[in-house]
């Protein structure tokens, strides 16, 4: 399968995921909760859903975690409705860790100066 349609995919996951979550999702463990980026697999049966977030509190991120892990199957239905596929993919929510480590990196550098 093509690299361009894998990519056309994911980008369409990204925004119908950012609409689901903004207009469909009331619960309040995801309501703060930005997607990054999705990736897709080549044959396009499952999609890996980064996201961040702004709390720090460990407990907090676990409970955004598991809001996300309960409402997988409602956003897997949803973009088998928006998007038209032969099969929807398989979604799974991961935290995006690059936001943090972007912040280590910065201090280490601002500490060595």
């Amino acid at each position: 399968m093509p690299k361009y349609r894998v990519e056309r995919v994911s980008q369409e996951i990204l925004r119908e995921v950012n609409d689901i979550l903004l207009k469909t999702v009331k619960d309040p463990r995801v309501q703060n909760v930005t997607i990054t980026d999705v990736e897709v697999t080549g044959d396009l049966q499952h999609a890996t859903v980064y996201y961040s977030t702004l709390e720090k509190d460990e407990q907090a991120r676990e409970d955004t975690q598991t809001g996300l892990d309960k409402i997988a199957g409602l956003v897997r239905s949803e973009i088998g409705n928006r998007i038209k596929l032969y099969k929807t993919p398989e979604i799974r929510f991961e935290r995006d860790q690059s936001l943090e480590q972007g912040q280590r990196i910065e201090k280490i550098l601002r500490d060595l100066k």
